[in-house]
């Protein structure tokens, strides 16, 4: 029996589904933490007593850096995912780019983004 080299279309709408479900609750994050840094949560420090006002003010700034570092990675997260997108039109969405082999499919239910199989990942590629 030959091996097979690509998903069939009904496992690619499978993934289609999972990648985006996965792409909403990235969008809606994202979203989240865009209103973190933006302030716009109403969670800030008009109504603070000056005492703690520099305290405040000192975290806060912490706080948005942290959500901004976190917004930026979550912008990541959705291209790779949007590009999995891409992949499974063109179907070729599960073939790693290294050994041109199938990723397992719990691998791809797990991180919907890669495109390496643990082999090709891990540096052992035959």
């Amino acid at each position: 029996m030959a091996e097979k080299t690509r998903y069939s279309d009904e496992e690619l709408q499978e993934f289609k589904e999972l990648i985006l479900a996965k792409l909403d609750k990235a969008r809606k994050d994202y979203d989240n933490l865009k209103s973190t840094i933006s302030g716009r949560d109403g969670n800030d420090i008009a109504d603070t007593s000056p005492t703690f006002k520099v305290l405040e003010e000192g975290a806060s700034v912490l706080s948005k850096e942290e959500s901004g570092r976190l917004a930026q990675r979550q912008a990541k997260f959705i291209s790779h995912l949007e590009a999995a997108l891409v992949r499974v039109e063109n179907k070729t969405y599960g073939i790693c780019r290294v050994t041109g082999k199938l990723i397992p499919k719990d691998r791809l239910r797990a991180v919907p983004h890669a495109t390496l199989c643990l082999e090709a990942k891990e540096g052992k590629e035959s």
